[in-house]
């Protein structure tokens, strides 16, 4: 048997999942869980990242307790946070998380010396506050850049850490809205222009290529890149074929299609699609809506009183709701999401459940919206919206979709982020010969549920 290890870290938690084939299918079996690596400290939002590698490495060693060993392994992780490193490659800390408000003033100041309009025709990227250009920006003119040699986007950090070798990753990298989306390398024009130096930058690497050998076990494992954006491993699992929307569903809802080609109309930038790097050197074309997110602080506000399953009981059987926009700047970090949602509608006594069904409405409204501007500015008539991740167990928001998009909706795999891992796994190991015969193996190995 040939295992392959895809390591997946979300925002929230992350998981080490080992995959293989056996009798033609692909199967997947969870070995490690770990959570709670998010931190605030008078103010600032920061990743704790020594607990970050420790798990990594903890859930790689316990594949050695079980006796697979993992001949491939890679990582992927949410987008646009990064790790600098020293001439001594040595942490300049913190890493501060894409939550954390250092970055709103940066928008307008990195506006004035480079217009959106053209900050978008040259890397496709949506406007967005966290955005890395926007950190780094900002890391510059705090003088933390000054000592930097090394950028490293969270899963190429992570992978440095394994393996000793520096790597900045294609899908990952796209997230920085510093890539150009033609060339698919460093826009080094955008780089000089801001005063960001451009040698802490390594030429882009491509999913599917080696990074290096694993260090500091005892049995011996390639590293290698997957597609390392979270979303960019779940689109690569995902067959809905041309006129198909993905969304991925889970602390953020990614929903998008998948180009050849990146569209860098104005009527893209105007409704902030961006192009983020898929598999192949395909384009994500997309937009991010706050999803789970809403909902995992909504329970953590109930201390947890509910199960997600009785959360959604409550919302269905609530008989009202008020549509809010999930991406508003007051549900980013609140102290209290449901106090943030009842000030942003202004009704201070509504209704936990009436509170929770909101939310569902407003996001399968959010999806819809989406689908809608991608057949606007693509030109395609979406037949089939396919969702995956974990919120595709979500029984009522996957109704929800089919009622606002009229859309065919497909739920399903869970797993997608793991599974597109695997088979970037799979493909550089010849194990699969090509993304076409990968997305097939995926169709044969799980079960989609169609939504009535």
């Amino acid at each position: 048997m040939i295992y392959h290890l895809a390591i997946d870290i979300g925002a929230s938690s992350g998981r080490h999942i080992l995959g293989y084939i056996e009798n033609g299918r692909l199967t997947l079996e969870e070995v490690y869980r770990f959570e709670d690596y998010l931190r605030e400290e008078n103010g600032t939002f920061f990743w704790d990242i020594e607990k970050l590698v420790r798990e990594v490495e903890a859930g790689i060693a316990k594949c050695g307790e079980t006796g697979k060993i993992p001949a491939t392994i890679a990582i992927d992780t949410w987008g646009v946070d990064y790790v600098l490193l020293d001439e001594n490659k040595k942490e300049i800390l913190p890493a501060v998380a894409y939550r954390d408000s250092r970055t709103f003033a940066a928008v307008d100041e990195v506006g004035a010396i480079i217009s959106q309009d053209e900050l978008y025709a040259k890397t496709g990227i949506q406007k967005a506050n966290y955005n890395s250009i926007y950190q780094l920006y900002c890391d510059k003119k705090s003088g933390k850049l000054d000592c930097a040699a090394y950028f490293l986007n969270m899963p190429d950090y992570l992978a440095f850490k394994l393996t000793g070798e520096i790597r900045n990753e294609y899908t990952e990298a796209t997230t920085t809205n510093l890539i150009n989306a033609e060339t698919g390398q460093w826009d080094t024009e955008i780089l000089d222009r801001l005063g960001i130096k451009k040698d802490i930058f390594t030429p882009v690497s491509m999913p599917c290529t080696e990074v290096g050998d694993l260090k500091g076990f005892d049995f011996d494992s390639k590293v290698i890149l997957a597609p390392s954006h979270d979303t960019a491993s779940a689109v690569a699992a995902c067959s809905v074929g041309d006129n198909g929307v993905y969304i991925s569903s889970g602390t953020w809802s990614l929903i998008g299609t998948e180009n050849p080609e990146p569209i860098l109309s104005k009527e893209a930038l105007e409704a902030n699609f961006t192009n983020e790097g898929g598999i192949n050197r395909r384009y994500r074309f997309l937009k991010n809506y706050m999803g789970m997110w809403l909902l995992q602080n909504i329970r953590k506000n109930l201390n947890k009183k509910y199960s997600y399953d009785g959360m959604m009981e409550l919302a269905k059987n609530s008989g009202s709701f008020e549509i809010i926009d999930t991406n508003a700047q007051e549900f980013v970090a609140p102290e209290n999401m449901i106090s943030a949602i009842r000030n942003y509608l202004g009704k201070a006594e509504l209704p936990v459940e009436v509170v929770i069904n909101s939310v569902y409405h407003s996001l399968a409204k959010a999806y819809a919206d989406v689908v809608s501007e991608i057949e606007r500015i693509s030109g395609k008539t979406v037949d089939t919206v396919n969702i995956v991740g974990g919120g595709s167990k979500d029984g009522y928001l996957n109704e929800l979709t089919a009622k606002y998009t009229k859309k065919r909706v497909l739920a399903g795999p869970v797993e997608a982020t793991a599974t597109g891992n695997v088979i970037s796994q799979m493909m550089y190991s010849k194990e699969l010969a090509t993304l076409e015969e990968a997305r097939e193996l995926v169709k044969k190995s799980f079960n989609t549920v169609e939504i009535a």
